[in-house]
C-alpha cells in the first residue's frame, strides 16, 4: 500500500476508535474491548491484515504503556493517594507474589501445565492494567484513598512483573532465586531514583524559564517523563518505575498551563491505547482462541475469585482497609493490555507452548473485562463505597507573570459548584490575591446570545458559567487555589464543614 492509503486507513481508524470510546462508555465497557475487536476485523480473519512480529510487538507495547504510564502518573493528585501509598506497594509487592504463586499452582496442578509455563501465567496474570484502572475507575466517585490505593497499585506492579516475566523467559539469566530478587531490588530502586532526580530537576528548570508558546509546557513535561524511563534504561533499571514517578511528581509540581498539560497527555495516552490494542488484536490468531477457551476461563475463576481476593486480604491487613474496601479492591482488579504486552514476550525467544500462552492470556482479558467492567458501577453500589453528589472539581489554568514574581489563575465556574451564588468578598482569599476580571455568559432566548467581561467589586455575586482571572503572588497561590477549591466543594462556609480544599 502507498503511504497515503496507509494514512487514510490510520486516520479512519482512531476515528472509529473515537466513536468506540463514547459507545463502550454509555456501556460501561473498557474500550480496550473494541480496539482489540477492531484489530480482530483487520486482521487476518476480517480484512486480511498480516501480522505476527512478536518482537515488534513487544517493543512498540513497552513504548505504548510507558506514554500510558507517564499520563497515570500525571494525572494522578499526590494528596489524594499518599495515604494510600503504603497499601498499593504492599498490594504491587506482596499482592503481586502471591497472585502469581496462586494461578501458577493452580495451572500446574488443575491444567497439567509445566511449573516454568504455569509460573509465567502467573506472573503475566498478576499486573493491574494502567489503562483499564485509569479509564474505568475515574468514572466512579470512590473516595480518594481507594481509588488511590487501586491507581498507585497499576502504577507500581508492572516494573517488578516484567523483570520476572524476562526472567522465567529466559530473556535474563539468573543463577538463582537470590540473584533475581537481587536484580528485582536494584532495577526498581535505581528506576525511582533516576525518574525522581530528573523530574525534580527538569520541574526546576522550567520554573525558572518563560516558555515563549503554553504548547511548548505540555512537550517540555513529556520529554522529561520519557527521558526518565531512557535514562532508567541505559542504567539496566525499570523504565517503567521511573517513567511513573516522573510522571507523578511533575504532575503535582508547581508548573505554569498544568491543564493543557494534562489534556495533551491524555490525548496521546488515548492514542497509545488505540494504537496498542489495535495491534494485540492483529496479532492474535483467531483459530487459536476457541481452543483455548477452557484453558483461560479456569484460569481467569482462579484469579479473579482465589489469587486477586486472597492477595487483597494478605496485603492490606494491618493498613486499616475495611471488608467492603477489600471486597471492591478484589473485583476492580482488572486485566488489559498490560496481560497481552507481557504474553508477547515467551512469543519473541520462541518458547514452547508460547503461542497457546498468548491466546489463553487474549481470551481470558476479553472474557473477564466483559463481565467484571460494567459491574464495577452497581457493585460499589452496593458496597456502599462511592460519594454521589460531589461537585464537579474545579478546573484552575495557571500562567506565570516571571518579572512580577506572581501567577495568573484562570477559574471556570461549573455549573454544579457551590462557588456560584457566593459574593466576591465572601471567597476571603489570602491578601496577595485577588480577583481582577470576570467573563460571564449572557443568556437570552435560552442561549449565550454574548460574552461580557468587568471588574468585579467585593459585592459581585459570582455565577454559574462565570471565568475568572484572579492574580495571585506565587506564595499565596497555594493558599488562593485550595479556598477556591474549598468554596467551589462546600461554598462560603467551607471552613465549617472542614472542607480546606485539599
Amino acid at each position: 500500500m502507498r503511504l497515503e492509503a496507509w494514512l487514510a486507513l490510520s486516520a479512519a481508524m482512531v476515528l472509529v476508535a473515537i466513536v468506540a470510546v463514547r459507545l463502550s462508555y454509555r456501556l460501561g465497557l473498557p474500550s480496550l474491548l473494541a480496539y482489540l475487536g477492531l484489530g480482530l476485523l483487520l486482521g487476518e480473519a476480517g480484512f486480511g491484515i498480516q501480522f505476527d512480529n512478536a518482537e515488534l510487538a513487544k517493543e512498540l507495547g513497552w513504548l505504548a504503556l510507558m506514554i500510558i504510564l507517564i499520563e497515570g502518573g500525571l494525572s494522578t493528585n499526590w494528596r489524594h493517594v499518599k495515604g494510600s501509598v503504603p497499601a498499593a506497594l504492599s498490594l504491587a509487592v506482596v499482592g503481586t507474589s502471591l497472585s502469581i504463586a496462586i494461578v501458577g499452582g493452580a495451572a500446574h496442578y488443575l491444567l497439567g501445565t509445566d511449573w516454568q509455563i504455569a509460573l509465567l501465567l502467573g506472573a503475566i496474570l498478576a499486573p493491574t492494567d494502567s489503562a483499564a484502572i485509569f479509564s474505568v475507575l475515574r468514572r466512579l466517585p470512590l473516595p480518594h484513598r481507594l481509588a488511590g490505593m487501586l491507581e498507585a497499585e497499576s502504577g507500581f506492579n508492572d516494573a517488578p512483573v516484567v523483570i520476572l516475566v524476562l526472567a522465567l523467559s529466559g530473556v535474563h539469566h539468573t543463577s538463582g532465586n537470590l540473584e533475581l530478587f537481587g536484580t528485582i531490588a536494584y532495577e526498581l530502586a535505581v528506576g525511582a531514583v533516576v525518574g525522581l532526580a530528573i523530574s525534580w530537576g527538569g520541574a526546576w528548570v522550567l520554573r525558572q524559564v518563560a516558555l515563549p508558546a503554553s504548547g511548548l509546557y505540555p512537550l517540555a513535561v513529556m520529554s522529561l517523563a520519557v527521558g526518565a524511563y531512557g535514562g532508567a534504561i541505559l542504567l539496566h533499571a525499570s523504565g517503567f518505575m521511573a517513567c511513573y514517578l516522573a510522571g507523578l511528581m511533575l504532575g503535582n509540581a508547581r508548573l505554569p498551563h498544568r491543564p493543557a498539560t494534562l489534556g495533551f497527555a491524555e490525548g496521546i495516552g488515548w492514542l497509545s491505547q488505540i494504537g496498542l490494542f489495535i495491534m494485540l488484536g492483529l496479532l492474535a490468531t483467531p483459530s487459536d482462541l476457541p481452543g483455548q477457551l477452557v484453558y483461560g476461563v479456569v484460569a481467569g475463576l482462579v484469579l479473579s475469585f482465589v489469587a486477586r481476593p486472597l492477595s487483597v486480604i494478605i496485603a492490606t491487613t494491618g493498613f486499616g482497609v475495611s471488608w467492603r474496601e477489600r471486597a471492591f479492591l478484589s473485583w476492580a482488579g482488572l486485566r488489559g493490555a498490560v496481560p497481552i504486552i507481557l504474553a508477547t514476550v515467551p512469543m519473541t525467544v520462541d518458547l514452547p507452548g508460547a503461542d497457546q500462552l498468548f491466546a489463553a492470556v487474549f481470551v481470558l482479558v476479553v472474557i473477564f473485562t466483559v463481565i467484571q467492567g460494567p459491574t464495577l458501577p452497581w457493585f460499589a453500589q452496593k458496597l456502599k463505597i462511592t460519594e454521589e453528589g460531589k461537585a464537579t472539581e474545579l478546573g484552575v489554568e495557571a500562567a506565570p507573570l516571571e518579572e512580577l514574581k506572581a501567577d495568573l489563575l484562570q477559574v471556570k465556574i461549573p455549573e454544579d459548584s457551590r462557588m456560584a451564588g457566593v459574593e466576591v468578598f465572601e471567597l476571603r482569599l489570602p491578601p496577595g490575591a485577588q480577583i481582577t476580571l470576570v467573563l460571564r455568559e449572557i443568556i437570552g432566548a435560552g442561549k449565550v446570545v454574548e460574552k461580557k467581561s468587568f471588574v468585579p467589586s467585593p459585592t459581585t455575586v459570582l455565577q454559574a458559567g462565570d471565568e475568572l482571572l484572579v492574580v495571585t503572588t506565587a506564595a499565596d497561590r497555594e493558599v488562593a487555589e485550595r479556598r477556591l477549591r474549598a468554596v467551589s466543594r462546600q461554598g462560603k462556609l467551607a471552613g465549617w464543614f472542614g472542607e480546606v480544599g485539599d
